[in-house]
């Protein structure tokens, strides 16, 4: 079996739910800003993220109603074409940082907080924790 031509992770999840996860993180990144989650989701959803900022810097309803096709609230998608995308016009390309953080206490899992480059979030300091990833510490 040979690994070429397959991209992405797959999360331990089938290919419906973990579309699901990346629109859901996808959501929350644009309405927080920041979000603090697992580092091989945070490595995924960069890209996703960033292709849908390249649309949103276009602003036209074609790219528009893809956009809303791609996150899970249609508030989200307006909030990224009509909020952040005009903040980032000067920019061409990379326009999220990952930052390593410590370790998940339950599970040890790497943990890391993706945000925008520009801080254009309200709360810059404050980093939401993703719903899908709290977890019980036993």
């Amino acid at each position: 079996m040979h690994r070429h031509g397959y991209q992405g992770r797959k999360l331990h999840r089938q290919t419906d739910q973990r579309e699901a996860l990346i629109k859901g993180l996808a959501d929350a990144l644009i309405i927080h800003g920041r979000i603090e989650t697992t580092l091989p989701k945070a490595k995924e959803i960069q890209p996703y993220v960033e292709k849908l900022i390249t649309k949103a810097k276009i602003g036209d309803l074609h790219n528009r109603r893809q956009i809303i096709n791609s996150v899970q609230t249609i508030s989200a998608a307006h909030k990224l074409v009509d909020e952040i995308a005009p903040k980032l016009k000067s920019r061409q390309s990379g326009y999220l940082r990952i930052e390593k953080s410590s370790n998940r206490r339950g599970d040890n899992a790497p943990m890391a907080v993706i945000s925008f480059v520009d801080d254009i979030s309200d709360n810059p300091k404050e980093p939401v924790l993703a719903t899908n990833d709290v977890k019980e510490a036993a």
